[in-house]
Formats: C-alpha cells, sequence, structure tokens
C-alpha cells in the first residue's frame, strides 16, 4: 500500500509530537517526585529541631534556620488538643475554626505525607502536617500543559500544512482549467465553419444538426473550464427546464438498452439561483457515473422535489452500486473505479455544488448490484 506524501507528514507530526509529550511527562514525573522527597526530608528536619527545641539542645538553633528559610512548604503543628502551635505558608483562614483546620489537616495528610509526630520533654506530643509547595503543585501540572501547547502548535501546523495543500490544488485546478478552455477553443471554431461548410451541401439535415448540438456542447465545456478560479455568476433559473436540457441532449446519445427518464412531483415552478452552465455540467458528470455503474443495460430515474428550504435533485440508477466506505471518498480528486480516467468529475461537481451554488451533493443510499442515488439540494428561492 502506497502513501501520500501530506499522510506520511501527518503521521510523522503527531508522532514527533507524542515522543516529546510523553517524554516531557515521564521527565516531568520524575522532578516531581525528587522535589516531593527533598520537601518531606525539609520537614523531617524540622521535625527534629522542634525536637531539639523540646529537649534544649543547643543545636536546635542550626535546626531553626531550615525552618525559617521555607518560604514555599505549606506546613502546621498542632498539640494533643487540636490547637494550632505554629503554621506556615497558610492561609490563616483555613485554620481559624475548629472545622476549617480539621478539613485542612484532613486534605494534607495523606499516605505519601504522613503526619509526623514530635516527642517533647513534659512527655506529650505535637504533630506536623505539612502540603506539596506551590512550586510542586505546578510540576505536577506543567506536562499536561506542555501536551496541550503542544498538541495546539502540531492542530496548527497541520491546518496550516493543509490550507497549503488546498491552495496549491487550487493553482493548479485554475491552471489545468484555463488550459483546457484555451486548447478547446481553436477546434471548436474550425467545426462551427466546417458545419456551415455542410450546411450548403447535400447531405441529411439531421445529421448536421446533431452535429450543432454538439459542437454547441464543446462550447459550453470550453466555457465551463474557462470559469473555474473565476467570479462566478448565478441568476433565478427554473431548474427543472436546466434538467431537462440535459436530460434531452442525453436521450439521443444513451444506448438502446438504457431507459432515461425524469419526473417532478410537484407542478411549482422550481426556482432557484444558478449558473446554468456550470450546473449542468453537474448533472451531466452525474449522469455519466449512473451510465458507467449500468454497463450498457438498465435504467436513471431523476426526480425533482422540493420542501420548505430546499429543491431536491435525485439521480437514481440500477447499476452496480456503491460500497458504504467509499460514500464520501469518490467525492476526492483522483478517486476513480474505472481504467481510463482521471476521477475528477464528482470532485468537480461537489466543488461546483458548495462552493458556487452554496448547496450540497451527496451519495443518498447505494446497494451493491441494486444500484445508487446521488441527491442535491440548492436552496430555493
Amino acid at each position: 500500500m502506497r502513501y501520500s506524501n501530506s499522510f506520511i507528514a501527518k503521521i510523522a507530526f503527531l508522532v514527533i509530537g507524542s515522543i516529546i509529550g510523553i517524554g516531557s511527562l515521564i521527565y516531568s514525573n520524575y522532578i516531581a517526585s525528587e522535589l516531593a522527597h527533598k520537601e518531606h526530608r525539609e520537614v523531617q528536619l524540622w521535625s527534629h529541631s522542634m525536637r531539639l527545641q523540646a529537649l534544649g539542645d543547643g543545636r536546635s538553633a542550626l535546626f531553626a534556620s531550615l525552618v525559617d528559610e521555607n518560604t514555599s512548604i505549606p506546613a502546621i503543628i498542632i498539640d494533643e488538643f487540636l490547637q494550632v502551635q505554629w503554621s506556615q505558608n497558610i492561609d490563616s483562614n483555613k485554620i481559624n475554626k475548629p472545622k476549617r483546620l480539621r478539613s485542612t489537616l484532613e486534605k494534607m495528610a495523606s499516605a505519601d505525607r504522613p503526619p509526623i509526630v514530635i516527642q517533647l520533654s513534659n512527655g506529650r506530643s505535637n504533630t506536623v502536617f505539612y502540603d506539596e509547595s506551590l512550586l510542586l503543585q505546578g510540576l505536577y501540572w506543567f506536562p499536561l500543559i506542555q501536551i496541550v501547547i503542544i498538541g495546539v502548535f502540531l492542530m496548527l501546523a497541520m491546518m496550516t500544512f493543509r490550507s497549503a495543500q488546498q491552495s496549491e490544488q487550487n493553482k493548479i485546478w485554475v491552471g489545468m482549467s484555463k488550459e483546457t478552455a484555451h486548447q478547446l477553443g481553436t477546434p471548436t471554431s474550425s467545426l462551427l465553419g466546417w458545419v456551415e461548410y455542410l450546411r450548403t451541401q447535400p447531405s441529411t439535415p439531421e445529421i448536421v444538426d446533431e452535429m450543432d448540438k454538439d459542437i454547441i456542447r464543446l462550447m459550453k465545456v470550453a466555457e465551463r473550464f474557462s470559469k473555474i478560479g473565476s467570479t462566478t455568476i448565478t441568476t433565478p433559473t427554473n431548474i427543472y427546464h436546466t434538467v431537462q436540457s440535459v436530460t434531452d441532449y442525453f436521450q439521443t446519445r444513451i444506448p438502446k438498452a438504457v431507459f432515461l427518464k425524469l419526473q417532478s412531483t410537484t407542478d411549482m415552478p422550481l426556482q432557484a439561483l444558478i449558473n446554468p452552465s456550470l450546473f449542468e455540467w453537474v448533472l451531466e458528470n452525474l449522469f455519466k457515473n449512473a451510465l458507467d455503474a449500468l454497463a450498457g443495460k438498465g435504467y436513471i430515474d431523476v426526480t425533482l422535489s422540493q420542501n420548505s428550504k430546499y429543491i431536491i435533485i435525485d439521480v437514481k440508477d440500477t447499476g452496480k452500486g456503491i460500497p458504504k466506505t467509499s460514500w464520501k471518498t469518490i467525492f476526492k480528486p483522483g478517486y476513480t473505479t474505472k481504467t481510463r480516467g482521471w476521477g475528477l468529475g464528482l470532485s468537480l461537481s461537489k466543488r461546483i455544488v458548495e462552493q458556487y451554488h452554496k448547496g450540497k451533493i451527496f451519495v443518498l443510499s447505494s446497494e451493491t448490484d441494486k444500484g445508487s442515488i446521488f441527491r442535491i439540494e440548492l436552496k430555493k428561492l
């Protein structure tokens, strides 16, 4: 299986971001664990200082200086009657009432931070409760914040990459369209001259008329390609008449074993803002795809209807059907099941309907060997 460069780039972004995020999480947890052990040892030293002070040991002054240097670790010392003997780095509102004090002590006590008991010389004891410093608490959150930042960065990078890719694709679309229109112009003009010459010669008028219709169709194709990338002008149009003109053109050009039928479920005029030339292109693409699915035999039913907001055009065929996993994929450039073809028809149709006409086009339903229904929805006037 071959993967596109854009797919590989996205996977690379995700892998690099994941490695950075996981590495940051592991390292930050390691630093947090070391800092927690350090803070625990500091509290043990404070407790030892308190014990020395209680015993009247002269070395207590040295250890007491460690207590004075603590500017970040919240700590409380209480006696046996839950009276606060000393506190540091704690909001006084959290300990000024018995209930608040008890709640604070319950939150501070944990398996990782067991309270430290200090035995006094008079047989009584004090207990030291302590909590993680703000620095340590922030360090626990840091990797998660970092992962979010990396995720946002990766998302923005992928969006920028995708936007640049779409911009490049648009330039290719427009360039190919303009060049195709230019290439069609010269032979079409020449064919018009030959048709006018044939009209002056003894021949079958019906054949000349059909040739004239095909040349007019070629001129429309050239006009459509020239409009890609340009400002599209839409006008109020009777959708039934537009669909009927495309249906009539195909009626004389489809195999005899294929039956094409157009019907409308309403007698009301179906008016919408469209560019007739471009919208006919969409219908032709749907009809051609239906013919390919039929393989020379079957039915194509085109039904027009409406609801409160939209004019609905359903193109139903009795062909080979489309797997449900491909309902969205078939509208992507390059997707095709034909041995010959670029897979641009449905992609162009989607662009024309959604970008130029602000409508919708999608596979309504499909079943293997029973057929498919493509639906177009246009905002009605």
